[in-house]
């Protein structure tokens, strides 16, 4: 079976899907620490990646829009939902074993996982 397929383990011992999901549990911090230790699977390895920059990123979004007077006071809890939304789908996409590809992010992922 082909990684992401829901056959194949990584090099971490567990089911590939699985990891993927566990990449993006706490964002980027699970993304780092997996990408230090999934060495073989590339699909664990791209989910890992992308997880780290949309995480990291939307942390800087939301931080930055949060420092904003009014306008960011009115922006942070929309971008809080979308942030959730986006985890939420992602984490399902990497469960059913898919190589879901952010816009932009997704390239990046690809690019530093070879």
């Amino acid at each position: 079976m082909t990684p992401g397929s829901g056959g194949s383990s990584s090099s971490t011992g567990l089911n590939s899907n699985l990891a993927a999901v566990l990449a993006y549990l706490f964002g980027c911090i699970s993304g780092i620490v997996l990408l230090l230790v999934e060495r073989k699977d590339r699909f664990v390895r791209f989910h890992a990646m992308q997880s780290t920059l949309t995480f990291l990123a939307a942390l800087i979004i939301t931080m930055t829009a949060g420092s904003l007077p009014v306008v960011g006071w009115l922006l942070r809890p929309a971008l809080s939902v979308a942030t959730a939304v986006l985890w939420l789908v992602l984490m399902f996409k990497a469960f059913r074993g898919e190589r879901y590809k952010l816009p932009y992010v997704g390239d990046m992922a690809e690019r530093g996982i070879r």
